[in-house]
């Protein structure tokens, strides 16, 4: 069943080894407020914020660097929704002579780290990763960690901040935690579903895993997913036309289209609502999805 208004999330920056593959991934502050405003403008209400460290374009957990983002996409004027990434300091590879020692990549802290700009900054929305997994690739012994034991700690935090936690999903087991959480009253409903799909070596990207995952879902959540690369538009129309909500953005996906790169996350916003208008529906605006989300 189709929606009256569509919820397009931009993801801005993300934290993948992404920016030396397209110049247009913002790496300094100033630079991904900017990009998130310029996708505002473009269609989306959401805006999904990670920050990087300023040498290396690594993920970065500074708050100072939070701080900045935040204050400039408020001082704007915008009505964007803010979403704050709690998603690194979940990564663990094992080292090589003993895997008990973290080896290289290794991010994993504390979950009070982890939501720190959270409980400060309180943004709208927050990201929680209802996920453990492996990650990285065929070549790659990296593990993203969230124990139940962390996951509670961090969803009690971000509940006494007043802030929306979006439950992001990976596979089919992720979802059965998630509605476990929200049962024992840990996350509050309705909750605010994002399905991941297409990443190593979680769900795939098809119309049958997409369909799976949403009959998992309690009947008054609200869902939107995104697909990883090529695959981010197919898998933006399924949700059009499934009655879930859309997210694109420079973190997600590179190019535009086939072998040209994205030239900026407005771009890629602008193409989503393409999709969306073309399968007869419209774009939520950000006071839009704030009712359609409860907050």
């Amino acid at each position: 069943m189709a929606l009256s208004k569509i919820i397009i999330t931009c993801a801005v920056t993300g934290s993948a080894d992404t920016v030396n593959k397209n110049p247009a991934v913002p790496v300094m502050p100033d630079a991904i407020a900017a990009s998130a405003l310029e996708a505002a403008k473009a269609g989306a209400a959401i805006v999904h914020i990670h920050v990087r460290d300023l040498e290396s374009g690594h993920a970065s957990m500074e708050i100072e660097q939070y701080r900045r983002v935040v204050g400039l996409i408020r001082d704007s004027g915008s009505d964007v929704v803010i979403n704050l990434t709690t998603g690194v300091g979940a990564r663990f590879k094992p080292g090589i002579d003993d895997p008990l020692t973290p080896g290289p990549g290794t991010n994993f802290v504390a979950p009070e780290l982890r939501v720190r700009h959270v409980v400060e900054l309180k943004p709208e929305i927050c990201s929680l990763d209802i996920a453990t997994m492996n990650s990285g690739g065929v070549r790659d012994d990296t593990v993203m960690l969230n124990t139940p034991a962390h996951l509670r700690i961090m969803a009690e935090a971000i509940k006494e901040a007043g802030v929306k936690p979006e439950l992001e999903l990976f596979d089919v087991g992720h979802i059965m935690l998630a509605n476990d959480m929200i049962a024992r009253g840990q996350i509050e409903s309705p909750a605010f579903f994002q399905l991941c799909l297409g990443i190593e070596w979680g769900a795939p990207a098809t119309p049958a895993a997409l369909q799976y995952m949403t009959s998992l879902l309690p009947a008054d959540a609200t869902w939107s997913a995104f697909g990883i690369g090529r695959e981010e538009y197919r898998v933006a129309a399924q949700c059009v036309l499934s009655g879930g909500h859309v997210r694109v953005g420079l973190e997600d996906n590179l190019y535009l289209s086939r072998g040209v790169l994205a030239p900026s996350n407005a771009a890629l916003v602008e193409k989503a609502v393409d999709v969306i208008e073309t399968l007869g529906e419209s774009t939520a605006s950000p006071d839009e999805a704030r009712r359609i989300l409860s907050l």
